[in-house]
């Protein structure tokens, strides 16, 4: 037998194919009881859309790019990463979108990116991991597809974003050792030239300085495992009673280097990380940690690139979202 049409179901369901087109795709006004008989009738005859008419129709390709500016090696490794790639993936499992991801080095070519970020390929982008330098963040501003950015965006904050309170994010992990009687508070940051590093940072200091206590040495690092390790490597001639570190997995390599060099960590040395990742509950000790919730970001990022694709609504009628953090409390810190 031969595949059903959209001609008969458009004569099943009683309407012109027009109207039964629409019904089906949600590209043009159908009333509720027309969508009804169309996909009743769709489902009585086994009709599944032509994506490729759909999208010829519709002048849309209903997929979406998870653009992350980072090495393979991060992205695979970081479970902040690793979190908005599942997250993303699942906040538009219910819809009509397809989630592309592409990643690409910060310094790297960004043609191939750039074709990527065409609306004859996505509707719309979310961006992960911003960084304010590199030839890919210097041109991507010019791709015409919608775009909202996880962690707020540097140094343009106009653009579309959601983003925890990195601020916050400092003074609580600071405040956190303060109170446990640490002096010489040192700071393990993350690449310098990203917005969240530069507000974590800014709130370890405030609050060091609210404290009466002078700032410790930072040092910028990846936000890699090796990254903390070399990180905390040189700090060491410092002699911190504590250290921020700005993500868990930095974390777990400073504890690493710490433990090779006879240090007790929760004692001698206490740490607090950013993520409240795996690693946080699996470290030994247990790291004390601030939420960095990739799950609750990525679905705020996706809500809003809908809102901008499929309610009609324009960059002015939507606003930055701002999620306030957590401290966790383990042994570490």
């Amino acid at each position: 037998m031969s595949q059903p049409t959209l001609d008969d179901v458009a004569a099943a369901a009683g309407v012109a194919r027009s109207t039964a087109s629409r019904a089906l795709s949600g590209a043009g006004p159908a009333s509720a009881g027309a969508q009804a008989r169309v996909r009743a009738a769709a489902a009585a005859l086994g009709f599944t859309p032509n994506p490729a008419a759909r999208t010829l129709a519709t002048r849309r390709s209903y997929a979406v790019a998870l653009v992350i500016p980072e090495p393979n090696v991060l992205v695979l490794g970081d479970p902040f990463l690793t979190g908005m790639i599942i997250g993303t993936s699942e906040a538009f499992r219910a819809t009509d979108y397809q989630v592309l991801l592409v990643i690409v080095r910060p310094d790297d070519e960004p043609g191939k990116a750039l074709r990527v970020m065409h609306p004859s390929h996505v509707d719309g982008a979310i961006m992960v991991s911003h960084h304010g330098s590199g030839a890919f963040e210097r041109v991507i501003r010019q791709s015409p597809v919608p775009k909202v950015y996880v962690g707020r965006p540097w140094p343009d904050p106009t653009n579309l974003y959601v983003d925890v309170n990195n601020r916050l994010v400092g003074d609580l992990a600071t405040r956190r050792l303060v109170e446990r009687g640490a002096r010489r508070i040192a700071c393990i940051a993350g690449p310098a030239d990203m917005a969240a590093v530069h507000d974590r940072t800014a709130g370890w200091r405030e609050t060091l300085q609210d404290a009466g206590l002078p700032p410790g040495p930072v040092t910028h690092s990846p936000f890699t495992l090796a990254g903390g390790a070399t990180a905390m490597t040189e700090l060491l001639p410092y002699r911190p009673d504590a250290v921020f570190v700005q993500s868990d997995l930095m974390a777990a390599g400073a504890i690493k280097t710490l433990e090779e060099h006879g240090i007790d960590v929760g004692r001698t040395v206490r740490i607090v990380g950013v993520d409240d990742s795996d690693f946080a509950r699996s470290a030994s000790p247990p790291l004390t940690s601030v939420t960095n919730p990739a799950a609750n970001l990525s679905a705020r990022a996706a809500r809003m690139l809908l809102r901008l694709l499929d309610d009609n609504e324009t960059a002015n009628d939507v606003r930055p979202e701002i999620v306030d953090p957590v401290l966790v409390i383990r042994d570490s810190g």
